[in-house]
């Protein structure tokens, strides 16, 4: 008997054998594995979706960056790495726990290094919402009983966490809220701002970058504003962070929130930046009572491998941050543009002061919840804010703030893209909703 040696055969001789071996196969049990594999099969467009390396557009193309990003390669490479290989809790005393320590600490400066703060002023929390609720309510509970200072300024267009925390205090605390209209093109009107402060007035909130139409405030006017006043000023960079350029010092930031999953980085980790160098060392009350870790600031073992996530995460969006912004500027450009070819075509925000990762549009007529929702197997978009609204929401609170008369246009559509966008997927992206555009005009 001749022995088959199988080392000679290629994977695609294998692989060939193989298919025709479940291509034979006719009984029910085989037919029934099919069916239920074919459900779990991502959707690809193989007429239209080919790029340079004739390589397919798995759908639906990814154009939701500001809700979450997908997490890059060489975080979760790292990530995998340290669970498997430093699972120590940080705060035991033995060398794996010194070693996980020493994890943290080096993701402590990662991050401190991208907006030009020391690492001692990061404390890690679970996300940008936990982050703004305590730099919030933290702030009130310290500074507003210390000080009698009880007025803060926030505006109409930031995050519903931050909204929330301030109605929160509102009620609780007994603190009067100042909400800034924004002007039509999304920014703050810097004068109305300073007029608005007050003898009491404790802090200044206000985003960096706007999660569902991409403006950019000012926050380096903004904070000489507050110091100009004596002010504390805390800004949710959720959306701004790693994206466009931050120095905590240059900006007069005092608080600063920040996202790992923003940035290719894995869900459930954040920061938030609390300034402890130069005359204002900030003291917040923590809003969670346990084991004392970060400082008493923010009790709960740490979870060593999402913070080095972020923290790898960080180093990479501080690493590559010329070659992302040159690639998302030149795709974004290309999208914008041909969008707004179309007839009735509007892009919502300021189209200078903007982060171009971040377009907004609304269509005259054309409805944009029946918009997401007819594209959602081909091109994944959104109307809004993905933690702000229920799936049913056809009006953002922030479109209709910047006077986008929802109604008449039929709400905003949000398009992302980022460091994965392929320029292949942006063609695609155009042509479908040029022709949902038209279908749904064409009803009418």
């Amino acid at each position: 008997m001749v022995k088959k040696d199988f080392s000679k055969f290629s994977f695609l001789h294998l692989l060939f054998i193989f298919s025709i071996i479940l291509t034979s196969c006719k009984d029910k049990s085989c037919e029934i594995e099919k069916k239920e594999l074919e459900k779990t099969c991502i959707s690809i467009d193989w007429k239209e979706g080919l790029n340079k390396d004739n390589q397919a557009i798995k759908l639906p193309v990814y154009m939701d960056y500001q809700a979450t990003t997908q997490i890059d390669p060489r975080v979760l490479e790292e990530m995998y790495y340290v669970e498997k290989n430093f699972y120590g809790n940080a705060n035991s005393l033995h060398k794996l726990g010194k070693d996980a320590e020493k994890l943290v600490q080096k993701a402590r400066k990662q991050v401190a290094d991208v907006i030009k703060a020391k690492p001692n002023e990061i404390i890690f929390t679970s996300g940008a919402t936990e982050s703004n609720n305590l730099a919030i309510k933290g702030m009130v509970e310290t500074y507003g009983k210390k000080t009698g200072k009880k007025h803060i300024i926030t505006s109409m267009t930031e995050h519903a966490c931050i909204l929330e925390s301030c109605k929160n205090v509102e009620k609780n605390e007994d603190i009067e809220i100042t909400y800034l209209c924004p002007k039509e093109d999304g920014l703050i009107d810097l004068d109305e701002l300073e007029k608005a402060i007050q003898p009491n007035t404790l802090m200044i909130s206000i985003m960096g970058v706007n999660n569902e139409i991409g403006v950019i405030q000012d926050l380096e006017k903004i904070g000489k504003i507050a110091k100009k006043h004596n002010v504390f000023f805390h800004t949710d960079c959720a959306q701004a962070f790693g994206k466009i350029p931050l120095d905590v010092d240059k900006m007069g930031i005092d608080l600063m929130s920040i996202s790992g999953h923003k940035i290719y980085g894995p869900k459930g980790i954040g920061a938030l930046f609390i300034r402890q160098h130069g005359k204002k060392k900030i003291d917040l009350k923590p809003q969670m009572n346990g084991g004392g870790q970060e400082k008493g600031i923010r009790s709960g073992t740490l979870a060593v491998p999402l913070i080095v996530g972020l923290g790898k995460a960080s180093e990479i969006m501080k690493q590559d941050f010329e070659k992302d912004s040159k690639h998302i500027n030149q795709l974004s450009e290309k999208l914008k543009n041909e969008l707004k070819k179309i007839e009735g075509s509007k892009l919502n925000g300021s189209e200078k002061q903007r982060y171009n990762g971040n377009l907004n549009f609304s269509f005259k007529g054309v409805g944009a919840l029946e918009l997401v929702q007819s594209l959602g197997d081909k091109v994944a978009l959104s109307i809004g804010s993905a933690c702000g609204s229920s799936h049913e929401a056809t009006d953002s609170y922030v479109i209709k703030s910047i006077g986008v008369d929802t109604k008449i246009s039929g709400g905003a559509i949000r398009i992302g893209i980022g460091r994965f966008t392929t320029e292949k997927e942006v063609d695609y992206a155009i042509n479908e909703i040029k022709r949902e555009v038209e279908r749904q005009r064409g009803k009418k």
